[in-house]
């Protein structure tokens, strides 16, 4: 009962980030959301029983890539015209 009042908070967190990511103007603010929500879907991994899949999750998506992501908003202007 408690563990699936968890997985739907992870996954509606998950779920909020996407939107806000998507819905955001400021670039930095949905690069951020983008981390967050990978972040959340590991969680939801390790959660699951897949440990690797969870930390693979981690390093790349919430890792990697938001620091990837970074460097090209850091290059760009931040707020959409």
């Amino acid at each position: 009962m408690i563990a699936d009042i968890f997985h739907a908070l992870v996954l509606l967190g998950a779920l909020a980030c996407a939107i806000i990511a998507v819905r955001a103007k400021d670039l930095l603010v949905a690069v951020v959301m983008l981390g967050a929500m990978s972040l959340l879907v590991a969680t939801e991994f390790y959660i699951l029983q897949a440990p690797d899949v969870a930390i693979t999750e981690a390093a790349v998506g919430a890792g990697l890539s938001t620091a990837i992501y970074l460097v090209a908003v850091e290059k760009t202007k931040r707020m959409e015209e």
